[in-house]
């Protein structure tokens, strides 16, 4: 039924209405610490530099509308709408032209179809975001890049998904624009010595192995060190509700590396390019000084990367697979446009307009050579 791909304003102000009130406190409070984090973070216009009678400036300008992938799945994901809805917004993009997709979640063998997470919708509402589809995949991501009946046609799609999506983005960037990165299996690194807690380190690498897929990666220069977190994982998995999934990542796709020292930890994480990165170590910001690659970094174990997912304020949307390498997360700069401005406020010197001349010329344009010529009598 094609009337009920976009979600009704009436479903959305219900889910509202049926939000838990105590969850919807600390939904608030997490899209306030969003909000002002990419506020503080959101660049600004540099005043223009004098250059041989040139000023020249840049401004930061956002696109005209955005479409944002919230993944359905398994698990209810309101928290990634609020990450990437809220840097779009502090960008500029006004909440009318922001669409978001959310598929109905995986149908599970002998259950009933479910529906769009009222969560999610309730979220919606909280935000201002008015258009909301029931669509997802790579279908969705054509939908939102070429425009159908239903869906408008969008300038930038931003967000995570499965395999099937991050390929769909890359295939219609250029088309329209992307966030950039590449969003697998959520991942964790995590840097440890002698003054990390191994229940905090343990819980976090289960936290990232519990997205299923999830990836962990632990180092440190101590086999004391790795055992006593190794012991804890083992501890902690077994009162987790996705033991199955956390199991399963920890044997398939995690691993514990014992390196010579913390100079070689950092080497090997860099070569890693996480996602997430804690470094839980004495003395984390002599490390961070020396990490080069990462999506996000949390310093000292007292900083879960939960924190991060929910609630500190840097979006959760991060690069994942190495791509931290030349890529990075989503924040407001994901959503602004950078142009540059030249202005001869006096005109052209005769030395300018000469040397252009000459450079023109040299690669064969002499129209471009006359067009700064013709000026001549007017500086």
């Amino acid at each position: 039924d094609t009337d009920r791909i976009r979600v009704a304003a009436d479903e959305i102000a219900a889910a509202r209405a049926g939000l838990d009130s105590d969850l919807e406190t600390a939904i608030r409070v997490s899209i306030e610490h969003v909000h002002a984090y990419h506020e503080h973070v959101k660049p600004a216009d540099p005043p223009p530099i004098a250059l041989d009678g040139a000023e020249l400036g840049m401004r930061f300008t956002p696109v005209d509308s955005v479409g944002l992938t919230v993944p359905g799945g398994t698990a209810v994901l309101f928290s990634t709408l609020i990450m990437l809805a809220v840097p779009a917004q502090v960008a500029g993009v006004s909440l009318d032209r922001i669409a978001v997709i959310n598929p109905p979640p995986t149908r599970q063998a002998g259950t009933p179809a479910g529906d769009i997470s009222p969560i999610v919708l309730a979220v919606c509402d909280i935000l201002g975001v008015k258009q909301v589809y029931r669509i997802g995949g790579a279908q969705g991501v054509a939908a939102l890049a070429l425009g159908t009946q239903t869906i408008g046609r969008v300038d930038m799609i931003a967000g995570p998904g499965n395999i099937y999506v991050q390929l769909a983005k890359a295939q219609v960037a250029g088309l329209v624009g992307t966030d950039g990165g590449f969003y697998g299996p959520s991942e964790i690194t995590t840097i440890a010595d002698g003054s990390a807690n191994p229940r905090n380190v343990a819980a976090d690498l289960i936290a990232q192995a519990e997205h299923d897929p999830g990836k962990c990666f632990l180092i440190a220069w101590s086999g004391d060190v790795l055992d006593a977190i190794v012991r804890q994982v083992g501890e902690q998995v077994r009162s987790r509700e996705r033991r199955g999934a956390i199991e399963a990542a920890l044997c398939d796709e995690s691993c514990a590396v014992q390196v010579v020292d913390a100079a070689q930890a950092v080497e090997v994480a860099n070569t890693i390019a996480c996602e997430h990165v804690n470094l839980a170590v004495a003395d984390p910001d002599a490390v961070l000084s020396e990490l080069r690659h990462a999506g996000e970094v949390f310093l000292s174990d007292k900083t879960p990367v939960a924190a991060g997912d929910y609630f500190a304020g840097p979006s959760h949307c991060l690069p994942t697979g190495s791509t931290a390498r030349f890529a990075s997360g989503v924040s407001t700069y994901t959503f602004l446009k950078r142009t540059g401005t030249v202005r001869y406020r006096e005109g052209m010197s005769k030395s300018t307009i000469d040397a252009i001349a000459r450079l023109a010329e040299a690669e064969g344009l002499d129209g471009h050579a006359e067009s700064v010529r013709v000026r001549r009598s007017q500086a």
